[in-house]
């Protein structure tokens, strides 16, 4: 999230942060806010005044969750270990980017897009890295069906967010990023626990329920704003 403006004052916390609407999302995911942004902050403050630059930290966050469904396809717990801290750390420097951009002036609709695309090619490589990590070992078919169903579906829900913030006009940011930090923070702890098996079936069973309410909402909404005209 860059752009050629910069400032060279002290780093400034509470302008490093997003200007956000208060959502139901926000109200009960906190990892992103008392784990990622603190930490982020420290990495921000370490490089505030070196030539490190906002779609850097972008890149090398993005390099960390490729590398980290590397680590998780292996199908061995030290390697799903490596794989759940590689992925935090990933999502901590998710957070620094954005905060630097902010801190020094520099956001951009560039910087902002880059930031999306790459998230998106990460969350799905960590969702089928899981997959094939989790097949490995035992040589369950089935699991690893519904591995990949499940990295199907995920990315089909965050596609259904944008489709859906789109057509009611939202303007508030932050939603994604706050649920993303959580996905990412459940990757860690069930692979420290050796169940990314039961990651799955959560994610899994999430993406579901949520592409369920969204399609109803929709329904509604277009009942709604073309009375007597609805989709049936």
């Amino acid at each position: 999230m860059e752009s050629t403006k910069s400032n060279t004052t002290d780093f400034d916390y509470q302008k490093s942060l997003k200007k956000r609407r208060t959502h139901s999302v926000n109200k009960f995911i906190k990892v992103e806010r008392y784990i990622n942004r603190p930490l982020a902050s420290l990495i921000v403050r370490a490089v505030f005044h070196t030539h490190v630059t906002p779609n850097g930290l972008t890149f090398f966050s993005f390099f960390l969750g490729l590398l980290a469904a590397f680590f998780l396809s292996r199908g061995e717990y030290l390697y799903f270990v490596l794989g759940g801290i590689s992925v935090q750390l990933s999502s901590i420097l998710d957070s620094a980017d954005g905060m630097l951009a902010r801190a020094k002036n520099m956001c951009s609709e560039y910087g902002a897009y880059l930031d999306l695309l790459l998230d998106r090619i990460t969350d799905f490589c960590l969702i089928v890295g899981i997959a094939v990590g989790i097949y490995s070992p035992a040589a369950k078919v089935n699991l690893f069906i519904i591995g990949l169903l499940t990295a199907g579906l995920y990315m089909l829900q965050v596609n259904l967010f944008y489709l859906f913030k789109s057509f009611t006009q939202r303007k508030e940011t932050g939603d994604t990023g706050e649920a993303r930090a959580l996905m990412l923070f459940g990757i860690l702890v069930f692979s420290i626990a050796n169940r990314l098996d039961i990651f799955i079936y959560v994610l899994l069973v999430e993406t579901f329920i949520n592409i369920l309410i969204r399609l109803i909402h929709f329904i509604y909404l277009g009942k709604k704003k073309i009375p007597g005209e609805g989709p049936f």
